[in-house]
């Protein structure tokens, strides 16, 4: 071997060896980016973290109720982050139900008011429930985005990480966003009443399993629609706040994955992080039904089972 051709391997050892690590872009297949990744893209004009918060509390009758996470943002948020009101902005308003999905002109004007058009590279998280960020993750897929991720961890993996946080609103330059409707990708009341008599269709409710069995109601009626499988959203993420693998979620159905699936909960919100993973795992037909229990349970003649 030449001296030459020596220095150059060498060189090119170098290089590879010791060059910052270059990241790539989000594409359509990515789903989870770390927050090593955030940190080092922060200052990308072409990423967008997005803050999905919705808090929990209590009404003055002592049941669960949405809060806005606006006020928990402006005490702590990663730098340069943007709030997605999922309370309110970003669903429908006035609704009879909470998490309503918005009219798709609307959607896109709150997408552009937020600074996002069709090339941003959008990530996603939430401060406690990562369910939040994976709904509105959702929304995005359906409103034709494909350059969207989850944050792993969530902001908590951002604390744990000692990386910087800021306080305070934030001001953004105005978007353009044209929308590419993916329909398939939410469901309505006629879908499911044709998937409790479809013996392809799998429907997967995530609400906790005691609810699904019929213990306790949350909602009108108790327990889960016929022919649904229980699939919580504890079986999918940790106590860290992170998803399991991708492969740990694939073992929980035994069906194919070109299964058409049909994902629900009680306002499509769990049903969404439900939906999200198993996309993660490759099952490539699911939808969310976005009504989901707080809309069949209200219509008497929409049927309910229990494990009674």
């Amino acid at each position: 071997m030449t001296l030459l051709r020596r220095a150059s391997l060498y060189l090119f050892f170098m290089i590879v060896t010791y060059s910052p690590l270059v990241h790539s872009a989000i594409e359509d297949d990515t789903f989870l980016v770390t927050v090593d990744w955030l940190h080092e893209r922060l200052a990308d004009p072409s990423v967008v973290v997005l803050d999905a918060t919705v808090e929990i509390g209590r009404s003055e009758e002592g049941r669960l109720i949405n809060l806005s996470g606006l006020p928990g943002f402006e005490q702590a948020h990663i730098p340069g982050a943007r709030f997605a009101d999922l309370k309110d902005r970003l669903s429908k308003q006035p609704a009879a139900f909470d998490n309503v999905m918005p009219e798709p002109d609307h959607f896109a004007r709150e997408l552009e008011l937020l600074g996002i058009s069709n090339d941003s590279e959008i990530v996603i998280y939430s401060r406690q429930y990562s369910v939040w960020a994976a709904r509105l993750w959702w929304m995005l897929k359906w409103a034709g985005h494909e350059k969207v991720a989850l944050l792993d961890g969530g902001f908590k993996a951002w604390q744990d990480a000692g990386f910087p946080i800021a306080t305070g609103s934030s001001h953004v330059s105005k978007g353009h966003y044209q929308l590419q409707l993916n329909h398939a990708l939410i469901a309505d009341q006629q879908q499911v009443h044709r998937a409790i008599e479809d013996q392809e269709t799998l429907l997967v409710d995530a609400t906790p399993a005691a609810h699904f069995a019929g213990d306790f109601a949350m909602y009108a009626r108790s327990g889960h629609i016929p022919t649904a499988i229980n699939i919580p959203t504890s079986l999918v993420e940790r106590h860290d706040g992170r998803f399991v693998s991708s492969d740990e979620v694939s073992l929980l159905l035994e069906q194919s994955t070109d299964t058409p699936i049909i994902a629900y909960c009680g306002g499509g919100v769990a049903a969404s992080a439900i939906a999200f993973n198993l996309k993660r795992a490759g099952f490539n037909n699911v939808a969310v039904y976005m009504g989901s229990l707080q809309e069949w349970v209200i219509d008497p003649n929409n049927p309910m089972s229990s494990d009674e």
